[in-house]
């Protein structure tokens, strides 16, 4: 029996087609107002309030060096939130979710990549759009430091007085 495939969220990141796993995914939102603590700059450009939790935010194309960080987002940009790392990805545009035929899956050479973070290419037609892994698209040193803002934003919304 042929397997069906494996389902990804193809995005525009600075006009170059990437996708993400589907199972990585778990919402995508226009993009809100954000905060921006002093702290944020570069490719984290400030933290969603979800529910009360800040969430960071990281411009995918600054982050990728596509495009100078800091950089207005277009139009239709989207937050793309991340299942498992509390993370929301800020994209060009959030395009499309498709099933993949495994025989148009490519596994990409981790080296051709930084941390690896371009797991495979998937042939769509006549295009080529990079599948990246979540996990490594943030170094170790970088994980932590967003984690420590993270927590550091919290702790302040957490000072806050409640609204009445």
């Amino acid at each position: 029996m042929p397997s069906s495939g494996s389902a990804y969220l193809l995005l525009d990141v600075a006009g170059t087609p990437c996708a993400l796993p589907r199972a990585a995914v778990a919402e995508i939102l226009p993009l809100p107002d954000l905060h921006s603590p002093p702290a944020a700059g570069g490719w984290l450009i400030g933290f969603l309030n979800l529910g009360g939790a800040p969430i960071p935010v990281i411009d995918l194309a600054g982050l990728l060096g596509l495009r100078p960080a800091g950089a207005a987002p277009g139009l239709y940009a989207h937050l793309v939130l991340t299942r498992a790392d509390a993370l929301a990805y800020l994209v060009d545009r959030a395009a499309d979710l498709v099933t993949v035929p495994e025989a148009a899956i490519r596994p990409a050479e981790a080296a051709g990549t930084l941390n690896g973070c371009v797991a495979a290419e998937l042939v769509l037609g006549d295009r080529l759009v990079h599948a990246l892994a979540p996990e490594r698209l943030l170094t170790a040193q970088e994980t932590a430091r967003v984690s420590a803002l993270a927590r550091a934003a919290a702790a302040r919304l957490a000072a806050l007085p409640q609204p009445v």
